[in-house]
């Protein structure tokens, strides 16, 4: 009989953490490289694994790239999904949203840069991923988002406004603190990303939204504090 042996991470012995490992690895390289200077070699080193392994699961840098953007923007749709598909009012309902989407990037600081690469890929004319992203999920957060802020003018909840006009705007109000991380620091010698400054952020943002969308304010609403801040601080590195 022989002896157990004790799989390494670097081995088909263990092919979820081995995958996983290397996504992890991937998603940072190819935020800080993009896809045209991310290295498969420096992917594998930093995940413990051979390339051989890392092309046994991904058959090329281009199915790397595709698998990291579905699993940021899967993850992403999860988190939302849960406020939409809750029983709340309106205005409760677009808080919630509101908030998990901030959290997420909160609490996944490789998601906005990912975002920008692919957009910058995008208008280079390299649009297949994008393409495949905006109907994936954009397009089905589009159609979410805008199905409450109708419920919530036809429930008298909510102003007039533009759809179209609106959910870019309330997106980008979410988003842009995340992208202008270096422009903040700069400007106030301080961390944006503590979790101090991100709960202030967190409860700007709702109160902005609030102030922009709302009839009338709303008396109280619960902002839950951002959670897991150790992993947060550990992908910032």
């Amino acid at each position: 009989m022989r002896p157990h042996t004790a799989h390494r991470l670097g081995s088909r012995g263990k092919p979820e953490e081995s995958r996983a490992a290397i996504l992890q690895a991937a998603a940072r390289e190819f935020a800080r490289e993009g896809i045209a200077g991310a290295r498969t070699d420096s992917i594998a080193r930093s995940a413990h694994v051979n390339k051989a392994l890392l092309y046994y699961y991904f058959k090329d840098k281009e199915s790397l790239y595709r698998e990291v953007l579905d699993h940021v923007f899967s993850g992403l749709a999860e988190t939302i999904n849960a406020a939409f598909e809750s029983s709340l009012p309106p205005r409760e309902k677009i808080l919630a949203y509101v908030g998990a989407h901030f959290d997420y990037i909160a609490n996944h600081a490789l998601y906005p840069r990912l975002v920008h690469a692919e957009l910058t890929r995008a208008r280079a004319g390299n649009t297949a991923q994008f393409e495949r992203i905006v109907q994936q999920y954009f397009r089905p957060l589009f159609g979410k988002i805008a199905d409450v802020l109708k419920q919530g003018q036809a429930s008298g909840d909510f102003r007039p406004v533009d759809v179209m006009q609106f959910i870019p705007s309330m997106i980008s109000v979410i988003v842009f603190y995340f992208n202008t991380v270096p422009v903040i620091k700069l400007m106030t010698a301080e961390d944006p990303l503590t979790p101090e400054k991100l709960a202030e952020r967190r409860a700007a943002v709702l109160d902005f939204i609030s102030a922009a969308l709302f009839r009338s304010p709303l008396s109280s609403h619960v902002s839950p504090s951002i959670s897991s801040p150790g992993v947060r601080k550990g992908e910032r590195k």
